[in-house]
């Protein structure tokens, strides 16, 4: 939590506050920004760094009020506590990095309007604390609109002011000032740094292009996130696609697309209005019905009584059905679809195993669990110990259980499958798990420490797995996650009708019982690096574990309209800031038909989501079923849901209406040529197949890339070309000292692969630390 030390009323709607935060204060640079969260109902909401002092531990920020969360925050008193408060994000001010003696020979002009002033007296003190002059242009509608205009004359040149209504300094608008300072007043500019309301950096860009001087702009009003995980903030620079939180914020305007960003900047304002205007409300929480379904669900009579004994060698063969809840009754909920084996159930499916004493399954597990062990224990009735069998070798049973794909791991290998139905491995290790959390079982015991220091950078699966593995091991384990709340993909990603957050939040609680430290809010290669850790905190090996959060687009016409969305950024509004649910405050908005382009998990997943929300669903895919990718599991849910898939056709351009909102998309059909790289056969566009169909919203579900922010913060880092942390089999990389695994090493993959390589490289930093020891 991050305590308010000072505020003050600066401007009507416009509110400074002190936070204290000492970690992201001396991390902070002029241009950066920060994510600021009221509450755990409130968007995030990214405010530009004002001011920041290493000594204090304190963080200035500005902020204006234009909404329900901005309002909550500016409501806060002094000796309250911000929620969460992550940073600093964003690349600093090109400036910083210049050298100085160079940049005193510039003669530079910032331009400040409305909150922009705040930024810009950031960077001006800078400036002025560096032996830079610099003048200073601000602009307001009136005199008390005027912001830091005291603090600005302390630090400042030159100071020129501007108010519509000439209640202070000139009446007019800056880019007036900035001609009579270039044409009237003879003044050379090298360079001018603009920051403020888009319009204004708009016209200021057109202004200074007319006389040739360099103009820098910040994208900040569009950024959503802010940690480069949604793509919601893509702009166009130079008719190349940019993302304002991990290319900028800061920009060359005369490249920028102010045009498309001032649509951009719209959306969510336009989102707020709409929310829930086209559905009945959806509310989270299982429904009573469905509780006492599950627990009142019974195996039936004939499948344990009056049969012969080739009948009962037949069931062997046939796997115990598993409850689902109703499609027509789930859509209209997020409560999770599988209702799992009840105990009769469970044991009914265990005693199917064959305990064979060369059980392939295993070796089709990536994490190797004792899979005919705690399957035996449920089998005997003995749950409690099955749990503990599998806690010997997972951290996240539970999440396995549910969102695995046994059926092409261990289930595929299973001896049963030859002739019948493999055992349901993955509806086992579920029940086992969700037997220990609902009767409150203690699976793990804190180990005495070893006195060695680890660092996990993540706490998604394979950042948890790493650290849990470490952790029972006497290694303390210090987690260090972006997100205000842990488990990664696994609670930004997987919708709570797949994986409830109860589930995941659980099996976090099991990992730091076993000693694991986990410091939410914090980005490393932003608030701390990893030489940071290394150097200067003590740690003795670091794991990263930070996943893939980059997200993919066609890069076809269309994809910066309004209304087309990546699905991390989807799913992360729904999923983590939970926009589905009347109280909280982040905005969404689906139409009444929706467009989901892709064929994996995350597809699925995107789709299902759009559908609970109201809207009529159709995939477009460009292969054909048998080549989703998706678990097959997932997709004949999301059929049985209604979901419509459009099979061998692909977008190739999406139109918009005249506010710059998506409306339809043309497509083409394809056919399957040979196979390309992957093994599987290449989509071939059929010329004359084109046709174009009306949908509201698009969801582009192509994959992710990994963040490249710790590459670029960690000397002698090794990357591939396409941003993967280059790791050996044993998630080494270039630097003995650091291991990763995962989305970040492989790109986005599955989650038990990822908890795999966490596995693996907890083994491998144990043996490297040993062996450094002797």
């Amino acid at each position: 939590m991050y305590k308010i030390l000072t505020k003050a009323e600066i401007a009507p709607e416009t509110v400074q506050m002190s936070i204290l935060a000492p970690k992201v204060a001396a991390s902070a640079l002029p241009g950066q920004f920060v994510i600021v969260i009221a509450d755990k109902y409130s968007e995030r909401i990214p405010l530009t760094i004002c001011d920041y002092d290493v000594k204090a531990g304190t963080v200035d920020i500005v902020i204006k009020i234009a909404g329900d969360s901005t309002r909550k925050i500016s409501e806060l008193q002094v000796g309250e506590y911000i929620h969460d408060f992550v940073g600093p994000l964003g690349n600093p001010s090109e400036m910083v990095y210049e050298d100085l003696e160079e940049l005193k020979k510039k003669n530079i002009l910032f331009v400040g309007g409305g909150a922009g002033i705040a930024p810009v007296y950031c960077q001006i003190k800078w400036c002025h604390e560096n032996g830079i002059g610099a003048d200073v242009l601000i602009g307001a509608r009136s005199e008390e609109h005027l912001i830091l205009r005291k603090e600005l004359e302390e630090v400042t040149r030159d100071l020129y002011i501007c108010t519509d209504d000439g209640s202070v300094g000139r009446k007019g608008v800056v880019t007036e000032e900035i001609a009579n300072l270039v044409e009237n007043k003879g003044i050379k500019y090298d360079h001018i740094i603009a920051i403020g309301p888009m319009i204004m950096m708009k016209f200021v860009c057109l202004q200074t292009a007319k006389y040739n001087i360099k103009t820098t702009v910040s994208l900040n009003p569009i950024m959503v996130d802010g940690t480069g995980m949604c793509g919601a903030c893509r702009c166009k620079v130079g008719g190349e696609t940019k993302f304002a939180c991990v290319d900028g914020p800061e920009f060359d305007g005369h490249l920028v697309d102010f045009d498309l960003a001032m649509t951009r900047q719209r959306q969510y304002k336009d989102a707020k209005s709409r929310k829930f205007s086209q559905l009945d409300q959806v509310k989270p929480g299982t429904p009573n019905d469905f509780v006492k379904q599950q627990e009142a669900h019974k195996l039936e009579d004939e499948l344990s009584e009056g049969k012969s004994e080739t009948d009962k060698k037949s069931d062997r063969f046939v796997r115990v059905p598993i409850t689902n809840q109703d499609p027509d009754v789930r859509i209209n909920n997020f409560d999770e679809v599988c209702l799992g084996y009840t105990e009769e159930e469970a044991i009914k499916e265990a005693q199917r195993c064959l305990n064979c004493k060369n059980p392939l399954c295993v070796g089709g597990c990536p994490v190797s669990i004792d899979i005919p062990g705690f399957i035996k224990e449920i089998a005997n009735g003995n749950i409690e110990q099955a749990a503990k069998v599998l806690a010997r070798y997972t951290t996240l049973p539970a999440v396995c259980g549910r969102v695995c794909p046994q059926e092409t791991q261990c289930e595929e290998r299973c001896i049963l499958g030859k002739r019948g139905e493999p055992v349901a491995i993955g509806k086992l290790e579920r029940f086992a798990a969700d037997y220990a959390r609902r009767n409150n079982i203690n699976l793990n015991n804190k180990p005495a420490s070893n006195g060695k220091k680890i660092a996990v950078v993540g706490a998604g699966p394979s950042g948890l797995t790493c650290a849990g593995e470490l952790a029972k091991m006497g290694y303390e384990v210090t987690i260090f996650e972006a997100l205000h709340i842990s488990g990664g993909v696994l609670v930004y990603g997987i919708p709570e009708f797949r994986l409830p957050d109860e589930v995941v939040n659980h099996e976090v609680e099991n990992i730091k019982e076993l000693g694991v430290t986990i410091n939410n809010d914090e980005v490393v290669g932003k608030t701390v690096t990893i030489d940071n850790l290394i150097k200067e905190e003590g740690f003795e090996a670091v794991f990263i574990g930070s996943g893939a959060g980059l997200p993919k687009f066609m890069n076809i016409p269309g994809e910066e309209f309004n209304g087309v969305f990546s699905a991390n950024e989807f799913l992360t509004r729904v999923n983590l800031m939970r926009a589905f649910e009347e109280g909280y405050e982040t905005p969404i908005f689906v139409g009444e038909k929706t467009a989901v382009v892709g064929g994996g998990n995350v597809a699925m997943d995107a789709a299902r989501v759009a559908k609970r929300m109201g809207s009529d669903v159709t995939i477009l895919y460009r292969r054909t079923d048998a080549e989703l990718p998706a678990r097959r599991e997932e997709i004949e849910h999301a059929k049985e849901e209604g979901i419509r898939f459009e099979m061998l056709t692909a977008p190739v351009e999406l139109v918009a209406d005249e506010n710059g909102n998506v409306k339809s998309v043309k497509c083409i059909r394809n056919k399957l040529g040979e196979p390309d790289a992957s093994g599987r056969r290449r989509p071939v566009p059929i010329e004359g197949s084109e046709f174009e169909e009306e949908f509201q919203t698009v969801i582009m579900a192509l994959g992710t890339s990994p963040n490249p922010l710790i590459a670029k913060t960690t000397d002698n880092l090794e990357t591939a070309s396409w941003g993967g942390i280059i790791t050996d089999d044993f998630g080494k990389t270039s630097r003995e000292e650091i291991y990763a695994g995962g989305d970040a090493v492989t790109g986005s993959a599955t989650v038990i692969l990822a908890m795999g390589a966490g596995k693996t490289a907890a083994a491998k930093i144990d043996e490297y630390l040993r062996n450094k020891d002797n």
